[in-house]
């Protein structure tokens, strides 16, 4: 069988069970495995990401495709029709993460490639995370190595949510995007509940919301871990800078007490894969590091 993936999420999705030599194209972004970046890139940004040197000015350049109707991936029509891949995975939860099925499918017909499957990938919480990578790979004839993936993730989770049970409830803020500032939504504020903490202007299962700095300062955070969407660690701690000394983000008892991270969102919160659940252990210490493991040095770093 013959896969193309069309997000990043999919394509570790594949490799974990353990599809990687089926995969026919992949996106631009798709750098996990490291095996990933020698596949056929089949999908990139339609952004010109060294024209776009702040968060500002690529919230407004998504913001301006999006409020014209241009496409914010392109696919490469020519490598489709050569690869003629059976199923081609991709995602309509956003916007902004991949190319949506509906445009995916209008490629199909236009090359001739009516039987080919696009399977869209929507999951909005980690549960349904898990569930996904199931049914993906019972769709792809892997169902006994799904569900024994399923199952240890599970069992992660489990070990994860047993212990915070026994521990203190604390507000935890998840920064996904700094300028304009956005709460991260979707399965992060269900991450936040099963670690022990109450999520801060967010809800399981929503969308990530923009809100504003005076917003952040009235709900009193104990925790805020900065989690920029497609941003790698240092790229996070870099950003961070222009924002911590921001009054009313400073007049947190977060700051204040020094309990505010950057994260690896990219690898870990950003992408719902198996790694979301490495995501969740990260997150679980940062809000009761004296109650979990240490995560890796590259995977999170205190700030301020």
């Amino acid at each position: 069988m013959k896969i193309a993936s069309l997000l990043p999420s999919a394509t570790e999705i594949v490799y974990a069970l353990g599809l990687g030599d089926d995969l026919v194209g992949v996106t631009d972004e798709c750098d996990y495995p490291p095996a990933a970046v020698t596949k056929p890139v089949i999908s990139r940004s339609a952004l010109s990401p060294g024209h776009l040197q702040t968060p500002r000015e690529i919230d407004n350049a998504v913001r301006d495709k999006v409020g014209v109707g241009e496409p914010i991936y392109q696919l490469d029509v020519d490598l489709l029709r050569r690869t003629q891949p059976d199923v081609l995975l991709t995602q309509d939860l956003c916007r902004v993460c991949a190319v949506p099925s509906g445009q995916v499918q209008q490629a199909l017909d236009k090359i001739g490639l009516p039987d080919a499957k696009v399977v869209s990938l929507d999951p909005n919480t980690l549960d349904e995370v898990i569930t996904t990578i199931g049914v993906v790979a019972k769709m792809l004839g892997r169902e006994d190595k799904g569900a024994e993936l399923v199952g240890t993730l599970q069992q992660r989770v489990a070990i994860v949510k047993e212990k915070a049970k026994r521990l203190p409830t604390i507000g935890v803020f998840a920064l996904e995007w700094s300028d304009p500032p956005f709460s991260a939504g979707h399965w992060v504020p269900g991450m936040i509940t099963a670690v022990g903490g109450t999520p801060v202007l967010a809800e399981d299962g929503q969308p990530s919301r923009e809100t504003a700095w005076h917003e952040v300062r009235d709900a009193m955070p104990e925790v805020i871990v900065f989690m920029p969407c497609g941003y790698y660690l240092e790229e996070a701690e870099e950003e961070s800078r222009t924002f911590l000394g921001q009054p009313e983000f400073a007049d947190t008892p977060a700051v204040r007490n020094g309990n505010v991270y950057a994260v690896d969102a990219t690898s870990y919160f950003s992408r719902p894969g198996p790694r979301l659940v490495d995501g969740l252990e990260i997150l679980a210490w940062a809000a009761h590091p004296d109650a979990y493991p240490a995560p890796a040095a590259d995977a999170i770093a205190k700030l301020g």
